[in-house]
């Protein structure tokens, strides 16, 4: 049974930093499609940014370009996602996802979902 569980969430102010943690366990993801994906309020889900597991290939939205930084380590089955200069709008629920070597980095069809992390960004 695939998990993913978020953590290191929470509350900053404008300009500063977090770094998000997805546990992964249940499979071995060396196939997969790892990505980010946030919810704001009253808002649909967008993506954020995406890896390919065993290449490192990565992919963004223009949105936190050259802010954020997606990366894994393969001995620890995790993700991460580093988040500097951080702005208001980027609170929201950050979700961890995973989806097989074929899935669209960016659409919001990934087979596995973890449970969300809170992040708040105050001006």
């Amino acid at each position: 049974q695939v998990q993913l569980v978020e953590s290191g969430g929470g509350l900053v102010q404008a300009g500063g930093s977090l770094r998000l943690s997805c546990a992964a366990s249940g499979r071995t993801f060396s196939r997969y499609v790892m990505g980010w994906f946030r919810q704001a309020p009253a808002k649909e889900r967008e993506f954020v940014a995406a890896i390919t597991w065993s290449a490192g290939i990565t992919d963004y939205a223009d949105s936190v370009k050259g802010r954020f930084t997606i990366s894994r380590d393969n001995a620890k089955n995790t993700l991460y996602m580093q988040m500097n200069s951080l702005k208001p709008e980027d609170t929201a629920i950050y979700y961890c996802a995973a989806g097989i070597w074929s899935t669209a980095p960016r659409r919001n069809e990934y087979d596995y979902w973890g449970q969300g992390t809170q992040v708040t960004v105050s001006s």
